[in-house]
């Protein structure tokens, strides 16, 4: 499913734009990671594609559709899990099958399935209150992905997490990204991290946020931990690194 953004911005005042003349294209199975200072309307971008929020001007595309409002199409996690704590674990996934009215034996297995997938199906019947932050994380994206979403939106899913625990779940998110096929869409703050799982990494302007950098990420596709020590990923994220303050500075000279 082809993802575009036309010309899009966003006022939450008259006046005031948070997001201006955001053109972009992603393509089927693409993996960005959008990084930007404070203010550079990260989420709020996030926040159209999922159609949670219309723009002011512009529009977001997939596959020449018009996105109007929340779709199946389109799963969303945010930074905190947001599980159904009454739920259990295979509860919170099986949510929006439910909801879709899949008969229960197809949505027994499909919830079987994402659960190995992410490695907790020995926790099927655990309530969210059992679990760690990382294994509460695995659980959201598994919900996400129940309903075959042909684009993923990840909106900082790992900032409140601790270092060991963030590394584990950029390796895991990226290999069910390798397994499941869908778009990947991440908003983060750590540009390392950026590098490390996109294949490519949008550099956001400040007030209002634009497209400053449009960078390819020319790592191996099977990337290790080990990968983030190599000369050509610390080059690129310094690369990053450089332009995420340069656009902080000029925002700072401006206000």
């Amino acid at each position: 499913m082809t993802l575009r953004l036309e010309g899009l911005g966003k006022e939450f005042v008259p006046g005031l734009p948070v997001l201006e003349g955001i053109d972009l294209t992603v393509e089927p199975g693409g993996f960005v990671c959008v990084v930007g200072a404070s203010g550079s309307g990260k989420s709020t971008l996030l926040s159209l594609i999922a159609g949670l929020t219309r723009p002011t001007a512009g529009r977001v595309l997939l596959d020449g559709q018009e996105v109007t409002g929340p779709g199946p199409e389109r799963g969303l996690v945010f930074q905190t899990a947001s599980l159904y704590p009454w739920r259990t674990v295979a509860g919170n996934v099986a949510f929006g099958l439910e909801a879709m009215g899949m008969p229960r034996a197809r949505r027994d297995a499909r919830v079987a399935g994402l659960l190995d997938e992410v490695g907790l199906r020995h926790l099927a019947g655990a309530l969210p209150g059992r679990l760690s932050g990382g294994q509460q994380q695995r659980v959201a994206i598994a919900r996400a992905l129940a309903c075959s979403p042909r684009v993923l939106l990840l909106d900082e899913p790992f900032g409140a997490l601790d270092v060991q625990t963030k590394e584990d779940m950029q390796v895991f998110v990226r290999q069910v990204w390798r397994d499941v096929g869908t778009t990947v869409i991440m908003v983060t703050h750590d540009v390392e991290e950026a590098v490390f799982l996109g294949r490519r990494v949008i550099v956001l302007s400040c007030d209002p946020g634009r497209v400053a950098r449009d960078l390819a990420v020319d790592l191996p596709a099977d990337r290790t931990l080990a990968d983030k020590r190599s000369t050509a990923f610390l080059a690129l994220r310094v690369e990053v690194e450089d332009l995420v303050r340069a656009e902080h500075r000029a925002h700072q000279a401006r206000v």
